[in-house]
């Protein structure tokens, strides 16, 4: 179970902010391999941010947090070798409805932290074929060879 967070200015701190080196934004998470993919790129690089429930427009779409939780930490478990550990926050908003201004609706958005990791270089596996490594260069997860991660 998850406490979510109230802070609107922190969240809105963050939307004012483009995608880059530190920062990506997901509608939601619908692949395991592809975020897989962000996760290495971040770790693997300085860190970074995947906020979840916004849009690359950075419209807020919201999100069920629990079952994008456990698509990141299955993404991990199933793909990230070695594995790492990323942080989970979850933010609460009230939005009016687009369709009838009087109703606020309740929204979720997820904050998932990914550190710089200390324990890698760490590759994109699946059985029977060769790792890949990835990099987060700019606003994109680039794969690259293991030289370039030393």
């Amino acid at each position: 179970m998850f406490s979510p967070k109230k802070n609107n200015e922190w969240l809105k701190n963050m939307l004012s902010k483009p995608e880059g080196q530190h920062l990506d934004y997901k509608q939601s998470i619908s692949n395991q391999r592809k975020i897989a993919k962000t996760l290495l790129a971040f770790a693997n690089a300085d860190g970074g941010t995947i906020m979840v429930g916004i849009s690359d427009k950075k419209n807020i779409i919201g999100i069920d947090p629990e079952e994008e939780i456990f698509m990141i930490n299955e993404a991990i478990r199933k793909y990230c070798h070695p594995t790492f550990s990323v942080t989970f926050e979850v933010f609460e908003l009230q939005l009016q409805n687009q369709l009838d201004p009087l109703i606020l609706e309740e929204k979720h958005v997820l904050a998932v932290a990914v550190p710089k990791s200390m324990g890698g270089p760490h590759a994109f596996q699946v059985k029977d074929e060769p790792p890949v490594y990835y990099l987060r260069i700019k606003d994109r997860s680039l794969p690259v060879d293991l030289a370039d991660l030393s």
